[in-house]
């Protein structure tokens, strides 16, 4: 269960997975509730809010979720505890209760802060003169990179490229300073490392240049600069935008987690063929949002983020599932893939990742695995579950759908015999 903080609470909740240590359980559209009988003399009451997420439970337990609650979610997704449609516990209803007060008292005191133009137009001013400052003197630790050669970049310590990163943060440049921080790691963990930090540092100075002609951009072209640097669009300027009808079909989704900040991209496909992506994002000890089944159809509308193709957006309103597909559609060569993924990176060169659906490529476990097309045409794969796809496909081919990074095809989802499966 990827809501887990652990293994070993995963491990934990697994032993408390069955009916007998709960009572009073009971699930609606959006809770699950119920208690569970611990050491002690009062059973721990345990609610779980299945769409935000959020989580509450009496026990002391320092983790987040704790296993009651994994296990609570557990028995509610084999349908073995929660009886739908029960009347809400007096416990999980004041729970909820108060946080849709907390929320709507949040939501009363941003609306009633009144703005004053003047007064952002001075933090704006003043944010891009500490940005373009950053970004100067970034450019010129490039120049430097370049001039001293990239092997001595390799034999400096990770201090030397956190300091770099810090600097980048100070200048409100986090997305730019994620990247130099992460290139700290790669340059001693992989083969390619002089390629890997020459494309890099190519992209950073393209970005640095089209920082400095921001102005002649147009504003899709900004909004891809902007997300490349780390200055966040705030959700609630996008849910007033446009609103997109499903059904949306889920293609796959990843979740990364690099220590600080946890990730789950999901990635979604509309009858007409929009492809957008959502982006969930979770602290050390919060919760991500519950992960969508691969292949499944959900009646929901989304709202896009400025950029180009294919977009983030998020979801403004219920989620509805609608079944599960048996085929994620017509899928391309290799290829073809990349020359799809060649026109997004001409459109926006800082984008790292590109969806892409393969059809009827075999797995290769040669190596860290590769997957070959029937032309003869194959990608290395990355973070590629070898031994889950070589018994899902058993040598045989099969559509894939993943995303191609740096080169590299990360595998999300395979349809195997009309199935649509997570490897």
């Amino acid at each position: 269960m990827k809501a887990a903080p652990d293994s070993s609470s995963l491990a934990a909740a697994r032993k408390l997975a069955h009916p007998g240590p709960w009572s009073d359980s009971g699930s609606n559209d959006v809770l699950v509730w119920g208690k569970c009988q611990g050491s002690g003399k009062t059973p721990y009451q345990v609610s779980v809010d299945i769409i935000a997420p959020a989580y509450r439970c009496s026990c002391p337990s320092r983790k987040f979720p704790c296993k009651h609650a994994l296990a609570l979610l557990l028995l509610w997704s084999r349908g073995e505890a929660a009886e739908a449609g029960a009347d809400t516990a007096d416990f999980a209803k004041e729970w909820a209760d108060q946080r849709a007060d907390r929320a709507t008292a949040k939501e009363r005191r941003q609306a009633e802060q009144p703005v004053d133009p003047e007064a952002q137009a001075k933090r704006l001013a003043a944010r891009l003169a500490l940005m373009d400052a950053g970004i100067d003197d970034f450019s010129r630790w490039l120049t430097d990179l370049v001039r001293t050669g990239l092997a001595a970049a390799r034999n400096q310590p990770y201090s030397w490229w956190d300091g770099v990163a810090a600097r980048l943060v100070d200048s409100q440049v986090p997305g730019l300073a994620e990247q130099v921080r992460e290139m700290a790691s790669q340059i001693h963990g992989r083969t390619d490392w002089a390629d890997h930090l020459l494309l890099h540092a190519g992209r950073w100075w393209a970005l640095t240049k089209a920082w400095a002609a921001r102005d002649a951009l147009t504003p899709d072209e900004f909004a891809d600069v902007k997300a490349a640097l780390g200055w966040a669009t705030a959700s609630a300027d996008v849910q007033d935008t446009e609103s997109l009808v499903g059904p949306w079909l889920v293609l796959g989704a990843h979740r990364s987690d690099d220590g600080r900040l946890q990730q789950q991209r999901t990635w979604l496909r509309a009858p007409d063929g929009t492809t957008v992506v959502i982006l969930d994002f979770a602290g050390q000890g919060q919760g991500l949002a519950a992960p969508q089944l691969a292949g499944a159809q959900l009646d929901v509308t989304v709202a896009r983020y400025p950029g180009s193709a294919p977009r983030r957006a998020l979801f403004t309103g219920p989620i509805t599932p609608q079944g599960v597909a048996r085929s994620l559609g017509t899928g391309y060569s290799i290829r073809q893939a990349l020359e799809q993924e060649s026109a997004a990176v001409a459109r926006s060169p800082w984008r790292t990742r590109h969806p892409v659906m393969l059809e009827g490529v075999t797995v290769n476990p040669q190596g860290m695995g590769w997957v070959h097309d029937p032309s003869g045409d194959a990608l290395p794969l990355v973070d590629a579950p070898l031994d889950s796809l070589l018994a899902l496909t058993g040598g045989h081919a099969a559509d894939v759908f993943g995303e191609l990074e740096d080169g590299r095809l990360r595998p999300l989802t395979v349809v195997v015999d009309g199935t649509v499966v997570t490897p």
